[in-house]
């Protein structure tokens, strides 16, 4: 059996390490998490775009790593927020508070907002820091619609408010098989992947 070469993602969400392994399943690597790998270092998100964050992050840890490090960073963005929370999705509410509550929120500032205004997309931007200092990155979006109350249980974060209506189903309602395919984080992480496949060839 062909051992896969490490790569290190800048998370310590095993969720998330989780779901890019099974992208990466046909990869030659294995992607491992920040503590998986033995490094703690603290990462200050001070950027402007989801681009500059996941450059923050990925060359963070690769001061430390002897690796190809991968960052992301990722949001929701609301047409009628002014793509609010945008690059603050995590922090929305604050830091520590619980998705049902930033959901609620949410749906409170969109309350009697027609469905033709309630359009928003998920971003994700995934940065590679390479040993040799080159810097690659890749972005994939869904679209869809806030809807007024939760549904789901598979998803995390605002996947129970985001509907899709191709599939006429919220994110949270998916099977992961067809989350992974159509997410935003799948499209990037797919684009990345033949970045990688290019470096390597």
């Amino acid at each position: 059996m062909t051992t896969k070469e490490k790569i290190i993602f800048a998370t310590k969400n095993t969720g998330k390490i989780k779901e890019i392994n099974e992208i990466m399943a046909d990869s030659p690597y294995e992607v491992i998490s920040m503590e998986d790998a033995g490094i703690h270092v603290t990462i200050i998100e001070d950027g402007t775009s989801f681009e500059e964050n996941a450059i923050i992050k990925a060359k963070k840890v690769s001061e430390v790593a002897h690796c190809i490090v991968l960052a992301d960073d990722s949001g929701l963005e609301v047409d009628y927020m002014d793509k609010k929370p945008g690059i603050y999705s995590a922090r929305f509410g604050g830091e520590d508070t619980p998705y049902a509550i930033k959901n609620k929120m949410i749906i409170d500032h969109l309350e009697n907002v027609s469905e033709a205004l309630r359009t928003a997309r998920f971003v994700c931007v995934i940065a590679a820091v390479f040993p040799d200092g080159d810097i690659r990155t890749s972005r994939g979006t869904i679209e869809g619609r806030i809807i007024e109350e939760e549904r789901g249980q598979n998803g995390f974060g605002y996947d129970p408010i985001f509907y899709v209506p191709e599939y006429n189903c919220t994110t949270a309602e998916m099977d992961r098989a067809l989350k992974n395919r159509i997410s935003h984080r799948g499209k990037a992480l797919r684009s990345m992947k033949e970045q990688l496949e290019e470096r390597k060839s």
